[in-house]
């Protein structure tokens, strides 16, 4: 797998807390979204939060090598020698997940928030994806023609649970978005097939460090699969649901979000 050469990403540093925290944003997003957990939790923890490629102030992904796998090395590579405590939203947890998979050793608790590693789902309940790939179809009719605000708008509109909200954001928020919206695409080969063998029988049973996987009340049955499915596979896991809350709970609910977080710290 080739990665992007030279590519070291944007890191924000969050609160000034002796507990240090890996947290892995959502697709779209950027490190400093997590945020308005820091100022709840900052004072107890330190967020250490890079920012994926295309996102944020990292630099632009090249197109050309392996997305996921450069997101993968560059993230470990921010991981302080003593294990820490990881919290991913969407592609990012689907990345602390692997890091989980990969490099145990490293992990002092793991809260994984809605991630999209379909590849469950796909194996458990594929049924779920039909109406997964329904509502992703103006996504992928805009990607295909190659029109990224039209993407960019179809994806946030997907993944909220408010309606209109693309047209209530700032422009620089929309044309961030619209920069970083290419870099689904190349995605899909992890998430819905798995090439990292985290399924492989062993991997995620083996696991032992606390796991918290949480969702919103209002998401993707896929999600909710995908959830079902880690759970099942991951022994002691704790699945959580956040009330009123969908995909993008961590921003839009960072209080609620808070509490079962800290939870999963006091088992760590």
């Amino acid at each position: 797998m080739s990665l992007q050469p030279g590519f070291a990403p944007y890191v924000h540093t969050l609160g000034q807390g002796p507990r240090r925290v890996l947290a892995l944003h959502c697709t779209l997003a950027f490190g400093g979204a997590w945020g308005g957990m820091a100022k709840l939790l900052g004072d107890r923890l330190t967020f250490v939060a890079p920012d994926l490629p295309s996102h944020g102030n990292s630099a632009k992904w090249d197109g050309q090598s392996d997305f996921a796998q450069t997101v993968f090395d560059t993230t470990l590579a921010q991981m302080d020698a003593a294990p820490m405590d990881v919290i991913g939203h969407s592609f990012g947890a689907v990345t602390a997940l692997r890091l989980a998979a990969k490099h145990p050793e490293r992990i002092r608790s793991l809260t994984a928030f809605e991630p999209v590693f379909f590849a469950v789902a796909k194996a458990d309940a594929p049924e779920t994806l039909v109406d997964h790939d329904r509502a992703a179809k103006p996504f992928q009719d805009a990607i295909d023609a190659g029109n990224m605000e039209g993407a960019a708008r179809a994806f946030n509109s997907m993944w909220s649970t408010e309606r209109g909200t693309w047209d209530k954001m700032p422009e620089r928020s929309r044309m961030a978005m619209a920069r970083a919206i290419h870099v689904v695409p190349s995605t899909y080969a992890l998430l819905y097939d798995d090439t990292d063998g985290i399924l492989a029988p062993g991997v995620l049973e083996r696991l032992r460090m606390p796991v918290t996987l949480v969702r919103g009340a209002f998401t993707h049955r896929a999600v909710t699969a995908t959830l079902d499915g880690l759970h099942n596979r991951i022994p002691g896991s704790v699945v959580e649901v956040i009330p009123e809350a969908g995909h993008m709970a961590p921003i839009s609910h960072p209080r609620e979000v808070a509490a079962v977080f800290e939870a999963a710290l006091a088992r760590g």
